[in-house]
Parts: structure tokens; C-alpha cells; sequence
């Protein structure tokens, strides 16, 4: 007899929905499963015989034949066990067929019968509402995570016994709480950060207008203490915000056991030993989240960037520009969302020392161009705002904490945020991000300022981006200050957030 229920495949972080039939007739006694399944789901033989026995489930004296479809989607992950499973027992006329038609399963099979989590719950949730199924079966550990999902129906399971007596009418599932988004953070402040006055204000004004940041200076100045507390002043996520952030991480398998939504804006801090895939995303067969898709929303810290590889570096540049990145493989292609703020940070030589005012610099000539020439200039040109660190004074670090909390300017952030949402309409949208069009009516330039900005085009010798980029920061330096028209000061402070890294990139 054939049973058919429901399950879905992993492609990128989206969930596609997977037909599971499984027929169970005479032949010689044979468990097969085809539709292009990975080891992982190959493997589902063993775990699902033992669970059926554990479960009171005789396993059948019959030829099995279990298909995925549509044959030509890969199938990875663990989470198929649970509907072969249950098709198994309604292809041997143990369970009423039609009950499990309308349902989408997924849960791993333990040996003794219950049901492990998995990843993927909330893609697989947004899959079975657009695609007007009945409901969602999954392992309770994921609940509360496919709750998120309004109108649609949630079976927790916590083993293989509770399943097969619910589509038997014998157990009823137990209510999920709602899931809200927390108000909370958890991310060390911005005042902690002793001195470096005019890196703050960078930062502040990187994370008013979504722009990427490259900071520089010895080792000790601060730098990473900054990076780490940039998602301490970015505005709260949104719901639909939340949703996007915590799908890929649910598909990545990096959401904590426990959490159902993710309420705090991502930061991502790679090694800079990590791979290009790594980086941006990849693998063998299915293209898997890098870590730009893991920083999408938020922050993605590229300590040391000149120690990165060089092809995993370049390979950020499109992704920088388009907010996404497409991997293709022999199979088909994958797009990525990864639309987050760069911050990046390097020591100005190899010993870290150079210009330095109290330690000597130990490198030379050769060798610190050799370390400059590590970032290449398109990639440099990527970067809207460059800043120069100096070590702190003995009076700074043994004082009081100066300069404004996170919350005071976080504060600050969100009013030039709601200008620029205001501004460009749906999509939440940065000055950085806005499109050509969206950003050209919004630059509103006053005479001086128009002049001003012509003749650095001129002597500067601007490309077209570095011409574009300095709008944008300036536009974000009037929104800070509350203006409409950008005036001939704020092109001149975005000019000179760019000349401070001159000894990186021709601005």
C-alpha cells in the first residue's frame, strides 16, 4: 500500500516542500529510499527500524520503497526519520492514510524512539503556510521556534509513540506559548571604550547611516573594543527583521537550544585563517550560510583584515555592494541574504608600531608596503569611513568613563534611522544600501555645498564610488544633525572621515 505525507528540504535558508511516499509491498524483505537523498538521510533506515521497535511498531516483513520528491531537489538532514517513519506504519495500514495527507513532519529519530531537534523548523514553517498546508509536526525541543508562524497549526512531539497516537486520536498535543520579541540587550557598552573620542563618533555615525568602517591603529587602542559593542547602538531588530535573522540561523543549526527568536542584531567575528566558503558561503554539494549571511542584520567584524586571505577578501566585494550573495553549484544556484555593516581592523604595520610615539617601529620600508599592499583599492574603496587610532594616555585609562553610554547614542542612531526610513519608504533602508535612484532624490545639495563637493571631485581625483560614498556619509552627517539640505560642513566632515586612512587608499 502507499502512504504519502510531507517534509521539506533545505536550500540555502529556504525550505522547499518534499512529497515523502512510502510503499509497502511483497517482495523480498528490502528498505530502499531514492529521490536523490544525502548519507545523513540514507541512514534513516537503522534509526527508523530501531525506533519502530522501541515504539510497540512492528517493522514489516516487506519490500519498502520510500521516495522523496521531486527527485531532482537534494535531500540532506536528519529531520526526514520522523514522516518515513509515520509513512511506513500508513503504508502498512496501521494509521488512516488521509490523516497524515495535509501535514508537514520533520524530527530525527533517537534509537529508543523519541525525537531529537533539528535545524531548519522555522524555514520549514514559512514553507508549509505559503504552501497551504494543514500543519507542522516537529520535536518539541523546536516548538516554540515554528510557533513564531501565525495560522498555522503546531503538533510538538517528543517521541515517536506521541506522533503515531495523535494521528490516531488517541493524544493531544500541548498548547505553545506565544513568542515575542525581547526588549532586552545583553552587548557591553559603548562607554567602556576609554578616550578614542573621534573613533566613537565614527562609529556612530557608521551605524546612523549603515556604512562600513576600517579602523586603524597599534596594538591596545581599542579597536576590537569598539567593533564588539557596534550592535549595542544599532536600532532594535523588527519583527520581520527577527524572522529573517533567526531562519538562517535555525537552517545553520546555530540557534541556542532553548531560544525560539532572535532578538539581538548578530556580530560575527571570523578567524582570519577562515576560507573563502567559510566566509561567504558554500560547500561540496548544498550551498551552506557563510558568515556574511550570519552577520545579515548586523555586524559582520573582520578583525586583523589584512591577515585574511586574499581571494576570501575579494570575494566580499560583490556581496558588499548587492546585500546578497549566489553560489552556484553543477545542481543550481543559491542566493544568500547577507546585508550587514562592515567593521574591519588592522594594525598600520606588520609590528603594529608604525608613527608610533612612544615604541619604535621595527619594519621596513619593504615590508610595510608589503602589508599595506594585503587590501587591494577596490575592496579599500568599499569602505565609506576610515578612522586612525592613537593609544590612550595614562589619564584616560585610569580616569572615570567618558564619552555617552550605548543607550544615549543608540538613541541618536534611531532618530537618523526613522529620517532615512521616512525617507526611502518601505524596506527599512540606510543611506548606505538605498538604491542609486532611491538616494539621488535625497541628496539635496545647497550651492556651497554642490561647489564644495565638485571641486574635491576634481583635485581629489574621486571615483565615481568615492564620489557617491562621500554623499552618502554626508547625507547620514545631516541626518545626525537633523538637517534637510546637505551643507558645505557636512561634505567637508564626510571628506575628512575618508582622508583619515589615506595612508591605506587614495580617498
Amino acid at each position: 500500500m502507499l502512504a504519502k505525507t510531507g517534509s521539506v528540504a533545505l536550500i540555502g535558508v529556504d525550505a522547499h516542500l518534499v512529497d515523502v511516499e512510502v510503499d509497502v509491498n511483497t517482495g523480498v524483505p528490502k528498505f530502499t529510499i531514492v529521490g536523490l537523498p544525502a548519507k545523513s538521510v540514507t541512514e534513516a533506515q537503522q534509526r527508523t527500524r530501531s525506533a519502530l521497535e522501541a515504539s510497540q511498531e512492528r517493522w514489516p516483513p516487506a519490500r519498502v520503497v520510500a521516495n522523496l520528491a521531486p527527485a531532482g531537489l537534494r535531500k540532506d538532514g536528519t529531520h526526514f526519520d520522523l514522516p518515513i517513519a509515520i509513512g511506513l506504519i500508513a503504508a502498512d495500514k496501521r494509521l488512516d492514510g488521509s490523516a497524515i495527507n495535509e501535514w508537514v513532519m520533520l524530527g530525527e529519530l533517537a534509537l529508543d524512539g523519541s525525537i531529537r531537534r533539528v535545524r531548519g523548523v522555522l524555514a520549514a514553517a514559512l514553507a508549509c503556510k505559503k504552501g497551504g498546508k494543514r500543519g507542522l509536526v516537529c520535536p518539541s525541543a523546536n516548538a516554540a521556534e515554528a510557533a513564531i508562524v501565525d495560522g498555522l497549526e503546531i503538533v510538538a512531539v517528543s517521541s515517536l509513540t506521541d506522533c503515531v497516537a495523535f494521528f490516531r486520536g488517541k493524544w493531544e498535543p500541548p498548547e505553545l506559548a506565544p513568542v515575542h520579541l525581547a526588549s532586552t540587550t545583553t552587548h557591553e557598552d559603548l562607554s567602556d571604550v576609554r578616550g578614542q573620542g573621534p573613533a566613537k563618533a565614527a562609529l556612530e555615525i557608521a551605524a546612523a547611516g549603515g556604512h562600513n568602517l576600517l579602523m586603524a591603529g597599534p596594538p591596545g587602542s581599542g579597536k576590537t573594543m569598539l567593533a564588539r559593542r557596534m550592535p549595542s547602538i544599532l536600532p532594535p531588530m523588527t519583527m520581520d527583521e527577527a524572522l529573517e535573522v533567526t531562519r538562517i540561523h535555525s537552517v545553520a543549526g546555530l540557534l541556542p537550544e532553548g531560544e525560539a527568536l532572535v532578538s539581538e542584531r548578530p556580530c560575527r567575528a571570523p578567524h582570519h585563517h577562515i576560507s573563502t566558503s567559510g566566509l561567504i558561503g558554500g560547500g561540496s554539494r548544498l550551498a551552506s550560510p557563510g558568515e556574511a549571511t550570519l552577520a545579515h542584520q548586523g555586524v559582520l567584524f573582520l578583525d586583523e583584515i589584512a591577515l585574511f586571505r586574499r581571494d576570501a577578501l575579494e570575494s566580499l566585494r560583490g556581496p558588499i555592494e548587492e546585500g546578497s550573495v549566489r553560489i552556484a553549484r553543477v545542481g543550481g544556484s543559491v542566493s544568500l541574504p547577507c546585508r550587514f555593516s562592515l567593521v574591519a581592523a588592522m594594525n598600520p604595520c606588520p609590528c603594529g608600531y608604525f608613527e608610533n610615539p612612544v615604541t619604535r617601529c621595527r619594519c621596513t620600508t619593504v615590508q610595510l608596503q608589503s602589508y599595506q599592499a594585503r587590501l587591494s583599492g577596490p575592496l579599500l574603496d568599499r569602505f565609506d569611513i576610515y578612522v586612525a587610532l592613537s593609544p590612550c594616555s595614562k589619564e584616560q585609562l585610569l580616569g572615570p568613563p567618558d564619552g555617552d553610554s550605548s543607550s544615549t547614542v543608540r538613541e541618536r542612531v534611531q532618530m537618523a534611522r526613522a529620517i532615512q526610513i521616512d525617507r526611502y519608504g518601505s524596506g527599512l533602508r540606510t543611506n548606505a544600501s538605498a538604491s542609486k535612484s532611491e538616494f539621488d532624490r535625497s541628496v539635496n545639495l545647497t550651492k556651497e555645498a554642490r561647489v564644495h563637493t565638485g571641486s574635491l571631485i576634481e583635485s581629489l581625483g574621486l571615483s565615481g564610488r568615492g564620489a557617491a560614498r562621500l554623499l552618502r556619509v554626508a547625507r547620514t552627517l545631516a541626518d545626525l544633525a537633523a538637517r534637510e539640505q546637505l551643507e558645505e560642513e557636512h561634505i567637508g566632515q564626510a571628506m575628512l572621515l575618508r582622508q583619515s586612512g589615506a595612508h591605506l587608499v587614495a580617498a
